[in-house]
This record gives structure tokens, C-alpha cells and sequence, in this order.
């Protein structure tokens, strides 16, 4: 999307800084942020190594159940609406591991993940960490965020930071 100030937008703002390709995909529109988009995963034409999902909840079972398809191997879901707002959002969880097949996830509810040596950002905070030789991951987002905001005052590196999430 290019909806100013969603989740979404800053996203796709943050990935801009990878050195990878990106191939938003986006039923609705041809191009975001002026890059193509594409209607579905199927439709991207060349491999892809990692999907980034930020969409409402009850849409991400499927969209998994796309992307295990198209032997993706890893996905981020940055969605939330899952376990933590009750049994509905408990079995759209439950219904992601069974859609997933071999493919990693990373979340549901979670910020994402940053890489600071490739210049992956693969989440909605408003900026990359530093790079460094450190590791970091945690399941809470609030603790996330406060490291990051540290570790920038701090000048303290990390070679990957990442948010869990909620899943099992």
C-alpha cells in the first residue's frame, strides 16, 4: 500500500534499502511505490527467497498455503489478530502451521526482522539498526523497540535483530 503512515507503506520504505530484488504484491494495484506489483505470488516470475505478510488476519492462512506453493522457503508475518485476541485468532494461528508445509514463519504479531550487514529491513520500525557482530531476538515488540532505540544512542551494532512473535 501507499497509505502514508501504515504499516505497509513503511515496509515497503524499509525493504527499498535491501540489495535484493523486492516484488510487492498487490491484487488491487500494478505498481507500489513505484515498484511493479504483482496480483499474487504465483504470478512473480523468477524465485522468491522470503515473504513478507501484512495483511488482516484472517487472509494470511491462505496467503501461506500461496506461498508454500510457490516453495518459498521463509516467511515474516508482521499481521497480528492471532492468539492474542483470542480462539478465533488461536485457529487462524493453527491454520498457518498447517498451510505452511516446509516453510519457516516468523511470527504471526511480530515487527520483523532487520539484517543490518545485507541492508535487509524487513520490518515496520522507523529505522535499521546499526550494524555490528551481535544477535538479537525476542518475542516482545515493546522490548525490541527499546533496544533498538538504545542500541542507536549506544552505538551497539547487530548483525541480525528480530522480532518472534507470537507462534507456538
Amino acid at each position: 500500500t501507499e497509505a502514508p503512515g501504515s504499516v505497509g507503506r513503511t515496509l515497503m520504505q524499509n525493504l527499498a534499502t535491501y540489495r535484493g530484488t523486492i516484488h510487492p504484491i498487490n491484487p488491487k494495484r500494478t505498481d507500489v511505490l513505484g515498484r511493479k506489483a504483482y496480483a499474487s505470488i504465483g504470478a512473480v516470475p523468477e524465485p522468491v527467497d522470503l515473504a513478507v505478510i501484512v495483511t488482516p488476519a484472517e487472509t494470511v492462512p491462505g496467503l501461506v498455503k500461496e506461498c508454500a506453493a510457490a516453495r518459498i522457503p521463509a516467511a515474516i508475518v508482521i499481521s497480528a489478530g492471532f492468539k492474542e485476541v483470542g480462539e478465533r485468532g488461536a485457529q487462524l494461528e493453527r491454520e498457518i502451521l498447517a498451510a505452511r508445509g516446509k516453510m519457516r514463519i516468523l511470527g504471526p504479531n511480530c515487527i520483523g526482522m532487520m539484517a543490518p550487514l545485507s541492508g535487509l529491513n524487513a520490518t515496520f520500525a522507523g529505522m535499521m539498526a546499526p550494524s555490528g557482530s551481535i544477535g538479537f531476538l525476542s518475542q516482545s515488540g515493546a522490548l525490541c523497540t527499546a533496544i533498538l532505540d538504545w542500541s542507536i544512542r549506544e552505538h551497539v551494532g547487530f548483525s541480525a535483530f528480530v522480532s518472534t512473535g507470537s507462534m507456538l
